[in-house]
């Protein structure tokens, strides 16, 4: 099993690993421990670099059971590799992933409207709700609320709770937590303190203001009640 360092410290940006096994047919290999998050959950995979002493290999994608898949020639087996992160990418893909959570803890507290879906990309993304209409005062009024829970500086903090634990917080059913397999025994909880909590495997800064102003940049009708919000946010 891969120690998967991104769990603990999404601001982890350079590791030391072993390469433990190599797949010559996605030109992949596979580490010991790894802050390379592997995308999931809507949130896109890591890129950067593995470093064997000067030699260099760039890791385009990140696959989940540990596959960096690289750009070139492998590592051996064995050898000892600093892995490092495109921060700048990684950094900006934390303030969206954040960003979608404040949406989500705002149109739950102050709608009661239900996430049917989303997906992010590098400081866009956009999220499906269960909204019966929406009218541009609606959309306006939505956007407020969540610059303001930007500028409240609400602290973000990670847990990893036992199963039967956090089985016992009922706002976690709404994330679908009893979806997951009987073999995860630990379950993953990201919590903007006051706002939102939510069983999350993927990256977010550590304070609501680093994600920097939200803005709403267009909505649609999918059919029925589910309705499209599309956000982006300031470089």
């Amino acid at each position: 099993m891969t120690e998967l360092l991104y769990l603990r410290d999404s601001y982890l940006s350079e590791f030391e690993a072993e390469v433990v096994g190599q797949d010559v047919d996605q030109n992949s290999v596979l580490l010991d421990r790894s802050a390379f998050y592997p995308g999931g959950g809507g949130q896109l995979p890591d890129q950067g670099a593995l470093w064997n002493g000067e030699t260099q290999y760039c890791v385009t994608k990140v696959k989940r059971g540990n596959a960096h898949i690289l750009n070139g020639d492998l590592p051996p087996v064995g050898c000892q590799i600093r892995g490092e992160i495109d921060w700048d990418r990684r950094y900006k893909i934390m303030r969206t992933h954040t960003a979608m959570h404040i949406l989500c803890g705002v149109i739950w507290r102050d709608y009661q409207a239900s996430v049917t879906g989303g997906n992010m990309d590098v400081l866009s993304g956009r999220m499906d709700f269960e909204f019966e209409r929406l009218a541009p005062e609606v959309i306006a009024e939505i956007e407020r609320k969540i610059n303001f829970e930007v500028e409240a500086a609400r602290a973000v903090k990670i847990e990893i709770l036992p199963r039967e634990t956090a089985f016992q917080i009922p706002d976690l059913i709404r994330t679908k937590i009893n979806l997951l397999p009987e073999s995860i025994r630990e379950v993953r909880t990201v919590e903007i303190v006051g706002l939102d909590l939510q069983a999350d495997g993927g990256t977010h800064v550590a304070n609501t203001r680093e994600v920097g102003r939200i803005k709403i940049a267009k909505y649609k009708s999918k059919g029925g009640i589910n309705k499209r919000l599309y956000v982006e946010l300031e470089t």
